[in-house]
């Protein structure tokens, strides 16, 4: 469904960000792209939306697919059009607005006011608080309310591919569990495909079906999800457990001689 093949990205035509970086993301699946802060995994998000042009970045190397449609070097908007949107690391609402304005602001993509409705009663489906607070002001929501506004205005276009980026940051677990779970249903029922970058790797591949570990702008490592979760790098790197099943925090780590490795 979505395809990035070998890309180089670069901040003002001077630093380079990305490099040679591929993910192939299934139809009707969930990709994880795990890493460190710093590691690039924003950065491709925002090459894949088309956003990174407003932030003096661009592609210099590579192409992005979504189905057959080469979509490197679009706007924003019209990547939406294409069938793809991006939920944002920090729940950017309009907190101005209320729930339900929200959700139509969502849909702007869509020609007609039936399509919108259709929309908003999608999402209040998935997302039953929603609907509970469709008249308050967004500002307001909790933060897990507001992480689910985010996803739902998302859906508000109809996309077929989802960019989820940190939906669990600043959230209490039980939140973080409910979120993931209704996302893991969108993506069965709704036949959605879903980029998530997330921090927590032990739910981001308990949820996913496949994964990739970035480090310093590049793939280092990549495999189904439940080989990952049995990868001794990353129970130690991102799981914080060693061999003996013991806490062992990722600076104590070999960090140098594991990642020769993984370029190895």
């Amino acid at each position: 469904m979505l395809a990035i093949n070998n890309i180089e990205v670069v901040y003002d035509r001077v630093i380079l960000v990305l490099k040679g970086v591929s993910i192939d993301v299934g139809e009707g699946a969930i990709t994880t792209l795990l890493g460190a802060n710093g590691a690039g995994k924003t950065t491709t998000l925002k090459a894949i939306s088309g956003v990174l042009r407003s932030e003096r970045g661009e592609v210099t190397k590579g192409t992005i697919q979504l189905g057959e449609q080469r979509i490197d070097g679009l706007r924003a908007h019209d990547v939406t059009r294409l069938g793809l949107a991006q939920v944002f690391e920090g729940r950017r609402v309009f907190e101005h607005l209320t729930t339900e304005e929200n959700l139509i602001a969502g849909g702007h993509v869509q020609k007609h006011g039936a399509s919108v409705k259709q929309g908003i009663e999608l999402v209040y489906s998935y997302f039953s608080r929603l609907r509970e607070r469709r008249h308050q002001q967004s500002g307001y929501l909790s933060g897990g309310e507001q992480q689910m506004l985010a996803i739902g205005r998302a859906l508000m276009s109809q996309p077929k591919v989802v960019l989820l980026d940190e939906p669990s940051l600043g959230l209490a677990p039980m939140l973080v569990e409910e979120i993931f779970g209704i996302v893991s249903r969108l993506v069965k029922q709704e036949n959605l495909s879903v980029l998530l970058v997330e921090q927590n790797a032990t739910m981001a591949l308990a949820v996913a079906d496949h994964g990739y570990v970035m480090e310093n702008g590049r793939i280092v490592l990549e495999g189904p999800a439940e080989k990952l979760r049995s990868n001794s790098d990353i129970k130690e790197f991102y799981l914080g457990l060693n061999e003996g099943g013991a806490r062992k925090s990722y600076h104590d780590t070999k960090h140098y001689k594991r990642r020769k490795r993984w370029l190895s």
